[in-house]
């Protein structure tokens, strides 16, 4: 098993608190994670339909069997036995003693906020980082091809043929779950032109235009990715800069090769000259500074920044009182527009030394005024910074 950064929190965690629930999409590795942490655990899944059955039926006599405590594997699927739970971690207060997993947003996180809030932490566990698994560094477009998903590593599988698995099982499993899709070619039409909206302001009514549904099953369709943990929505920062900013989100992929396939992208080498690379790369560097922030425990804290005019910057962490201005580019040969974004941004602040940083896709680590500039294969440096 390929260790994960994400340990060290959870097994802290599980030290301060009765339990602890795990998330994130299907195949990210919660399963396996717990398993390796928790060994002495006994193992539950809730996806067996007996199991699931005994424990619906009669869920204090199901969760009897379990009184020392258990890993409780994508808990979401039996989310009435979560009150259940309430009653034994009152009764006995010991740390660590469950370890819930689900794949899942709402149903998990809704119920724990009305049964369990304060007895359990949550954890958010995406694909791999980049760090996880590569040692060496592989080619740009190898990386966004490919993406970060476990058994792909693991198994050593074509990314195109399990990214293609992985989509259908999602939509004809975890789709029908959660809402009534009466054609699910049209679910599956909205997800293709997501994935061509990567890294660009959301914008439901065309969307919804496009694909031949109204605003509301759009406004829906978005928060059931959401909750899949296939997507996300980098929100806008309010600051106020005397200038009419831009307060739509911005749509991204978790991993940049279930967008790439969804793209039609078969082959790395089709991202060479692909219009949506650039687009690609941005939520690929996105993705990991989240991931980065979520193995730590920690709410991620960013957001972009643009004006009316065009004028943007592509990140900005918070950290406390202040503001990081991160600019992303793909290119490998760094040019004078790279950093039209920042100066723009830093001419509207009362500290114009503020330090920004530049991410690009080329091997050479260099300084301007106060902008350090990092290759993609170091963003950990910008992590450990900042």
């Amino acid at each position: 098993m390929i260790p994960r950064a994400i340990s060290r929190t959870v097994r802290e965690l599980a030290k301060g608190y009765p339990a602890v629930a795990i998330t994130g999409p299907r195949q990210s590795g919660k399963t396996t994670l717990a398993r390796m942490l928790f060994p002495n655990k006994p193992y539950v899944s809730l996806e067996d339909p007996d199991i699931r059955g005994l424990a619906q039926e009669d869920p204090r006599a199901f969760l009897e069997k379990y009184d020392s405590g258990a890993i409780l594997d994508e808990v979401q699927r039996c989310p009435d036995i979560l009150s259940y739970l309430q009653v034994i971690l009152d009764k006995r207060s010991r740390m660590g003693r469950f370890i819930l997993t689900g794949s899942q947003q709402f149903g998990l996180h809704s119920g724990i906020t009305q049964s369990l809030a304060g007895r359990v932490a949550m954890v958010q566990l995406l694909p791999f980082t980049y760090d996880e698994v590569y040692k060496k560094p592989p080619s740009l477009d190898t990386m966004l091809y490919t993406g970060l998903y476990p058994p792909i590593y693991d198994r050593k599988l074509n990314p195109s043929t399990w990214q293609a698995n992985y989509i259908q099982t999602y939509i004809e499993r975890d789709v029908r779950q959660m809402i009534n899709v009466r054609d699910l070619s049209t679910f599956q039409r909205f997800l293709r032109l997501c994935a061509g909206r990567t890294g660009q302001l959301l914008n439901l009514s065309r969307l919804a235009s496009d694909v031949g549904i109204t605003h509301n099953t759009a406004k829906s369709w978005i928060s059931i990715l959401e909750a899949s943990y296939l997507v996300f929505l980098l929100r806008p920062h309010h600051r106020n800069f005397n200038k009419r900013i831009i307060k739509s989100p911005k749509l991204y992929f978790y991993d940049t090769g279930l967008a790439a396939w969804l793209l039609g992208i078969r082959e790395a080498g089709q991202l060479e000259t692909h219009p949506l690379r650039g687009s690609l790369f941005e939520c690929w560097v996105i993705s990991e500074l989240f991931k980065g922030q979520f193995n730590q425990g920690k709410p991620a804290d960013l957001f972009f920044w643009r004006d009316r005019e065009g004028n943007e910057v592509d990140l900005l962490m918070e950290r406390g009182n202040s503001l990081i201005p991160i600019e992303i580019k793909s290119g490998q040969t760094i040019n004078r527009d790279f950093f039209r974004g920042l100066d723009y941004w830093r001419s509207y602040q009362e500290n114009d030394e503020i330090r920004s940083w530049l991410i690009y896709g080329g091997k050479e680590e260099h300084s301007r005024r106060n902008t350090t500039i990092i290759s993609w294969t170091g963003l950990r440096k910008l992590m450990k910074e900042c």
